[in-house]
């Protein structure tokens, strides 16, 4: 199959931050982006040639979007296969919407790891409050109730300590379809960002030290404080998952380090990550990029990285007392700031992201949150 060429259309279903820094790269490259989403003047939309405002299940207007790209990619994994399946029909889609439809659903997502022998934390399907008991009795406690679809930045899910704790979760869940999953003590959460291309090859950008604060990622560590034997193997769980999914494109995969030295899998993200973002100021190629290359057919980049780096997110909280303080924070050496156009900061909400690079993993991840807690000095 023949690669799709500079000068080419990439159409992007989903409009957030992630299209926005793909649509980025893809200009810098002479690549045309179309973007579709129920959202107007979006972080992608501003980057974009054309932003199309339809909603996912709006499956007239993918086909329309479709017939005027040459590839179709996802930003965003809870768009339905339905409208992968119809974008198919006009562009290649990739990755695909097989790919899309594993790994939006939680369950159909832990039972492809367990049949392909990938190490995950025990789990089983819950349709009921009854089958929820009897799940417990297998899983045990502490346990995680998450719902089967539509979950992301600790969305959609409930910590169930007690067997007096589980109805309430499930009702606060809304009685849906759901997984009870044992609760893991981790030492460490890492993840792997890698890409296959349409010719089969694989690239990685190495394990990555992530974390959360109130289950959303908070600070990312690059590389991962990891033994080497552990790092490789994480590689090789990210290269199995891939393989066996035929990914074209990029996927994280995001893992615990469970006592013992034992890596689980725990979540699939078929597109860019947020662990990934300090790709883009720390190595050769960013997964960005990576993702143009591949849905594209292009040789992979090399995803070498050039020197230790961190990353902090940026939250609305830290607009909650004004602007932020940019010029304290940009005073820190080596630091980059990337805002994602969003023109209404929430708590929680991702505004944007710092980046740090320094001679050490430790020394750039100290100086990344200093420069992070300087956005709210005063000037």
């Amino acid at each position: 199959m023949s690669p799709i060429p500079p000068g080419s259309t990439v159409g992007v279903l989903g409009s957030g931050q992630l299209g926005r820094m793909l649509a980025i790269e893809a200009r810098r490259m002479g690549y045309r982006v179309h973007t579709l989403s129920p959202d107007r003047d979006s972080p992608t939309g501003q980057i974009a040639d054309r932003e199309v405002v339809a909603d996912y299940e709006d499956l007239d207007a993918v086909r329309e979007f479709a017939s005027r790209v040459d590839v179709v990619t996802f930003e965003f994994e809870n768009v339905s296969s339905a409208a992968a399946d119809a974008a198919e029909v006009f562009a290649p889609v990739r990755p695909s919407g097989a790919v899309l439809h594993t790994t939006q659903n939680r369950l159909r997502e832990k039972r492809f790891l367990e049949r392909g022998g990938f190490p995950c934390a025990r789990f089983r399907e819950v349709g009921s409050p009854e089958e929820l008991e009897v799940a417990a009795r297998a899983v045990g406690f502490p346990a995680v109730l998450k719902t089967a679809g539509f979950g992301y930045d600790g969305k959609g899910q409930r910590v169930v300590r007690s067997s007096a704790e589980l109805q309430s979760a499930w009702r606060g869940l809304g009685g849906t379809v759901a997984i009870l999953e044992e609760l893991v003590e981790f030492e460490q959460e890492v993840s792997v960002v890698a890409a296959r291309g349409l010719d089969g090859s694989f690239a990685h950008f190495g394990p990555v030290g992530n974390t959360h604060r109130n289950h959303i990622l908070d600070v990312t560590v690059a590389p991962a404080p990891l033994p080497e034997a552990l790092a490789a193997e994480a590689v090789d769980l990210a290269r199995g998952i891939l393989e066996a999914l035929q990914v074209v494109g990029v996927l994280c995969v995001e893992m615990f380090l469970a006592p013992g030295g034992r890596l689980l899998v725990n979540e699939l993200a078929p597109r860019p990550h947020n662990s990934g973002h300090y790709t883009i100021d720390a190595c050769a190629t960013s997964q960005f990029e990576q993702q143009l290359r591949a849905v594209c057919g292009l040789p992979l980049g090399s995803p070498i990285q050039l020197c230790p780096a961190a990353m902090a997110n940026l939250l609305g909280d830290k607009w909650s007392h004004g602007e932020p303080n940019w010029e304290a924070a940009l005073r820190f050496d080596r630091v980059k700031l990337h805002l994602y156009g969003k023109a209404t900061p929430r708590p929680g909400r991702k505004m944007g992201h710092l980046t740090a690079l320094a001679e050490t993993a430790e020394a750039a991840e100290a100086r990344v949150r200093a420069a992070r807690e300087a956005l709210t000095a005063q000037p």
